[in-house]
């Protein structure tokens, strides 16, 4: 009689916080022996040589989700489960969108039936709040954070999402009542808009002056704002996809006041620039996202980020729109201007084998950090920690195993989303994912699925400790009792 279901053997084991060369024994889907010689497993993988770190979580990407403007994502649940276990992801975080007039628990209800017997991995839900009506800051929103639902995103843009700062304020108090994380979309909208008629209306049209209407000041004057309206209100917000220098030193001054400012960065501002947006014919329609990428520069500033801690988690921000959708990224025809074009990039299977190879392998962050923004840090903050993000004894047994040797052509062709492009076509990368197993079961080698849907979990989430106010306040006088 076998003590483990499967061993994993000889590789080294990376937590957030240390690393060691070691095996893993997993008994019925969880984590049961780490150590060296451990008795032998029904099955065994030799992992000598190679990385063994924590599935990753991916905790902001759009699944089976229908935009503000009405355009459907390309990927389901299916889909997007599959790509996202072949790229070393062994939980997604997607968002249960509330559109004006819904009702927040309908929402819930129709996006858990997208999802039933669809996922191969497993799953939780964040909220997009962009109706903060009475019923639902009254009743449905306090109901479903205690039923698990402990982070909701809201938005500063978007005509459809758009919060005023009155609301942004209502949020942010009730989040801090019942102990929730508030992520935001910080983009200053009526600038943004301003712009955008502005560059329309002289003719400038083609994709790069999206850039030009979500600059970086767009984007870090929304940011300094909504940091404001947190501190008022002595509530934890987490910043997401944070593209820039301007938006990364609002962060660091709110950081250096003492106060809980979390922040998340996506591959495209690492790997994709303001000039991918100015290329000829349609191509530049591949790499519109908001905020959209930058310049060299601020790559670097956001591989700086990466290394000293300012972010906090690492995110794909997978948003798909198909060429061949007409209501995808070929919206209004060939002639259309930029403000017709869907945003989003695709990114699900390539966020961690990209940081993996061009972060990691090439000393641009350390082994912890690499294991902190691919699962552990999104595991605390959301609420999902321990149990995922961890190599323990207890917890699932959700990991990755790296191999540093393997040399990889990013293209369409190998990815497994039902996108039609990529835009890290052609990438050339040394360091990519070899094995994936979800709950102790295999579900990918070597980029393959393995997998069935329909073995995927739903995850409740806990309260984060990272949720809870520092009980800091602005005032000469506690008044916390009116939030």
């Amino acid at each position: 009689m076998t003590s483990y279901d499967l061993v994993i053997r000889g590789g080294t084991l990376a937590t957030a916080g240390e690393s060691f060369v070691g095996d893993i024994g997993i008994k019925d889907g969880l984590i049961a022996s780490l150590g060296r010689d451990l008795p032998k497993g029904a099955k065994e993988i030799d992992a000598r040589g190679k990385l063994v770190t924590p599935g990753g979580i991916d905790a902001h990407c759009h699944v089976a989700q229908i935009s503000s403007t009405g355009v459907w994502t390309a990927d389901d649940f299916e889909s997007a489960t599959r790509s996202a276990m072949c790229g070393g992801t062994t939980t997604i975080v997607p968002f249960a969108a509330q559109h004006r007039g819904q009702s927040l628990r309908e929402v819930v209800k129709e996006y858990h039936a997208r999802a039933e017997g669809k996922t191969s991995i497993d799953y939780s839900f964040h909220l997009i709040v962009s109706d903060p009506h009475e019923t639902a800051l009254g009743q449905e929103l306090p109901a479903l954070i205690e039923d698990g639902y402990t982070s909701f995103k809201i938005y500063t843009t978007y005509d459809a999402l758009k919060l005023s700062d009155r609301q942004v304020l209502d949020i942010l108090a009730l989040a801090r009542r019942k102990r929730a994380m508030v992520m935001i979309h910080a983009e200053n909208h009526d600038a943004m808009s301003w712009l955008a008629e502005k560059l329309i209306a002289s003719g400038r049209k083609r994709p790069v002056y999206h850039c030009f209407a979500h600059n970086m000041t767009v984007e870090s004057e929304a940011t300094h704002r909504v940091i404001a309206l947190a501190e008022m209100i002595d509530q934890p917000i987490l910043i997401v996809h944070v593209s820039g220098r301007e938006a990364i030193e609002e962060i660091r001054r709110a950081r250096a006041k003492g106060l809980k400012v979390f922040a998340e960065t996506c591959p495209q501002y690492l790997f994709l620039t303001q000039e991918d947006l100015d290329k000829q014919g349609l191509l530049g329609r591949m790499c519109m996202c908001s905020p959209p990428p930058r310049d060299k520069i601020n790559q670097e500033y956001v591989w700086r980020g990466l290394a000293d801690g300012l972010f906090d988690v690492f995110s794909s921000d997978h948003a798909p729109y198909r060429f061949d959708d007409p209501e995808g990224k070929m919206r209004g025809g060939p002639d259309a201007h930029f403000k017709m074009i869907p945003n989003g990039v695709p990114g699900l299977e390539v966020r961690l084998p990209l940081l993996y190879a061009e972060g990691l392998l090439k000393g641009r962050i350390t082994l912890e950090r690499f294991v902190a923004l691919a699962a552990t840090n999104a595991a605390k903050i959301y609420g999902l920690y321990p149990r995922k993000g961890s190599l323990a004894i207890g917890a699932d047994a959700d990991i990755a195993i790296w191999d540093p040797e393997r040399e990889v052509t990013v293209s369409q062709s190998i990815l497994h989303d039902n996108m039609d492009y990529t835009p890290y076509e052609g990438m050339k990368v040394k360091g990519w994912i070899d094995t994936t197993i979800s709950r102790g079961e295999i579900v990918s080698i070597k980029g393959e699925p393995l997998a069935k849907p329909g073995r995927g979990r739903f995850l409740p989430k806990d309260k984060p400790d990272a949720a809870i106010p520092l009980g800091r306040s602005i005032f000469t006088e506690d008044i916390s009792d009116i939030f």
